[in-house]
Order: C-alpha cells, then sequence, then structure tokens
C-alpha cells in the first residue's frame, strides 16, 4: 500500500481570543445601551441582540446579570481612569468624562456611588472598591481650596448628588439634568464625552 503525501495545507492562525475580546467589548457596549433604554431588569437576550452575538456567547462571558453589570461599571470605572492619566488631564476634564457615564450608564452609577457617600456598610465590596478608584481618579486633581475638597467627603458626597439627579427618557436629558446639578454645585465640568474622543 502506497502512501500518499498529504498536501501542507495549513489553516489561518486561530484568532480567538481577538474575537473574544470584540465580543465582549460589544456585550459591554450593548448592556450599557440596553440597560440606560429599558433598566437593569431588561433581558439578556436583549443584550446579546444588540451586541450581534447569540446567548451562548454572552453567557459564556457572563454567567448572570450582575457580571455583566459589574462588568460595565468596571469599563466606566477603566476610562476615568485612562482620563485621569492622560497627560493633559484636569480636573474638569475628568469630570466630564464621569458625567459622560453618569448620563450613560445611569442605572449603574447609583451602585457606585449613593450607599458609599452616605458611608453606608450595605454596599458590596466591588462597588466599594471601584468607587474608591472614582474618587482617587478625581482627587488626583482637586487644586487645592477647590470645594469639591473642603471637607473628606465632599467629593463622592456631590458626585453622589449629581448621580442622583440624572433622571430623564433621553441621553441628552439626562446630560442636560447633571450639568446643572455640577453647576448648582459651582463645579466647572469639561466636555461630556467618553475618554478618548
Amino acid at each position: 500500500m502506497t502512501q500518499r503525501s498529504v498536501p501542507d495545507e495549513r489553516r489561518p492562525s486561530n484568532d480567538g481570543r481577538r474575537v473574544a475580546a470584540r465580543n465582549r467589548a460589544a456585550l459591554v457596549a450593548a448592556a450599557r445601551e440596553i440597560y440606560t433604554e429599558y433598566g437593569l431588569d431588561a433581558p439578556l437576550s436583549a443584550i446579546a441582540r444588540r451586541a450581534g452575538v447569540g446567548q451562548g456567547v454572552l453567557y459564556r462571558h457572563f454567567p448572570d446579570r450582575a457580571a455583566v453589570a459589574t462588568a460595565v461599571l468596571e469599563e466606566n470605572v477603566r476610562q476615568i481612569e485612562q482620563a485621569a492619566a492622560a497627560p493633559d488631564a484636569d480636573i474638569a476634564g475628568v469630570l466630564g468624562v464621569l458625567t459622560w457615564h453618569q448620563t450613560e450608564s445611569a442605572a449603574f452609577i447609583s451602585v457606585l456611588h449613593t450607599d458609599a457617600a452616605a458611608g453606608g456598610t450595605d454596599i458590596p465590596a466591588y462597588a466599594a472598591a471601584l468607587s474608591g478608584r472614582v474618587e482617587r481618579a478625581l482627587r488626583a486633581h482637586l487644586p487645592d481650596g477647590h470645594r469639591l475638597a473642603a471637607a473628606k467627603g465632599d467629593l463622592m458626597i456631590a458626585v453622589a448628588m449629581v448621580s442622583g439627579a440624572v433622571t430623564g427618557p433621553t441621553r441628552e436629558q439626562r446630560e442636560h439634568r447633571a450639568l446643572a446639578a455640577w453647576r448648582l454645585l459651582g463645579v466647572e465640568v469639561g466636555p461630556v464625552r467618553p475618554f478618548g474622543e
């Protein structure tokens, strides 16, 4: 019996990790949109559809609703930290990024700040850690004498107050209310946009 040689046909390298990272990013963006539009009780299937992936892909990345919410919060905080670490960062610019996330992720923001600002002990550990990261990012750019640095805790109380004002069915209405709240607090906010835009 003669052996036939098998041609050396190589398959393209598996870019599964890149696809997985893209899918995860799409799911986080979709969750932010869906939860902002429909609230935290929106079905996970709506998130998968908006992201353009199947529900199986969603569950591979996020086993439950809490995991999706945590991922959105983590991404929000990461962008605020990136804004704070930028070479030309100032408090107004970082507050602009924070405010964008407040208006885009209104359903999530209260999880981070309301209980933490009140000194509550019922806040989940992950939310307390994320809130601490936001506070450090903002505090790094507070000039001496800034009104948000007057007393310990004032900074996150102000963030919680603005978060409480972020209501309305459209992003524009939520942004208008957030900026009005910052203005009433006497705080200047830079352009309201995600980091990098």
